[in-house]
C-alpha cells in the first residue's frame, strides 16, 4: 500500500516545493502609476521633468513657410543645364513671423546667395537628395537666416525640392 502512495506523496510535495520555490525566487512586483487600462508605467520624476521640458520648447516654436519657391538655375561650362525648385520654411521662436516677413525680401536675397553658392560648388549635380549634400546646404541656410533674423531661427527646413533638366 505504501508503494502506491509513495509516488503520490512524492508528486504533492514536488509540486508544493516548486510552487514555493517559484514564489520565493520571483522578482519583487513593479508598481504601476500609469491610469487604468494603460499599459505603461508613469515615468519617473526626471523622465516628466524632461517630457515637459520638450513639450514646452516644441509650444514654443512656430514654423512660417516662405512664401514663394525659390528657382536656382544650374550652369556647367556657361550653359545652363537644369532648374532646382526648392521650398523653404522656418522653425523659429514663438511670435517671430512678424520680423520674419518684414525681413522676408532681405532673407530670400540671402537664401538665393545661398543657394546659388551651393549650385555653382556642383551641390545640385548628380544624387542631389542625400543627406550627405543637402547638410551644408541645411547648414548655410540656417547660418543665413540667423545673421538676418537672430538666434530666434532654429532651422530652415527643405520642404519641396526638385530638378528638371533643360
Amino acid at each position: 500500500m505504501l508503494t502506491k502512495l509513495l509516488p503520490v506523496i512524492l508528486l504533492i510535495i514536488g509540486t508544493g516545493g516548486g510552487i514555493g520555490a517559484g514564489i520565493m525566487l520571483a522578482p519583487p512586483p513593479e508598481e504601476e502609476h500609469a491610469a487604468p487600462g494603460s499599459s505603461q508605467a508613469a515615468p519617473t520624476p526626471e523622465e516628466a521633468k524632461e517630457e515637459v521640458a520638450e513639450e514646452s520648447e516644441e509650444n514654443q516654436r512656430e514654423y512660417i513657410k516662405i512664401t514663394n519657391q525659390f528657382v536656382v538655375p544650374v550652369v556647367e561650362r556657361d550653359q545652363l543645364t537644369s532648374l532646382v525648385v526648392i521650398s523653404l520654411s522656418l522653425e523659429t521662436r514663438k511670435g517671430t513671423s512678424e520680423k520674419v516677413h518684414a525681413y522676408e525680401p532681405k532673407l530670400r536675397d540671402v537664401f538665393l546667395q545661398v543657394l546659388f553658392d551651393h549650385a555653382n560648388m556642383g551641390g545640385f549635380r548628380g544624387a542631389f537628395t542625400r543627406s550627405d549634400v543637402l547638410e551644408p546646404l541645411r547648414t548655410a541656410l540656417r547660418e543665413a537666416a540667423q545673421k538676418q533674423i537672430g538666434k530666434g531661427v532654429y532651422d530652415v527646413l527643405i520642404m519641396e525640392i526638385s530638378r528638371q533638366d533643360v
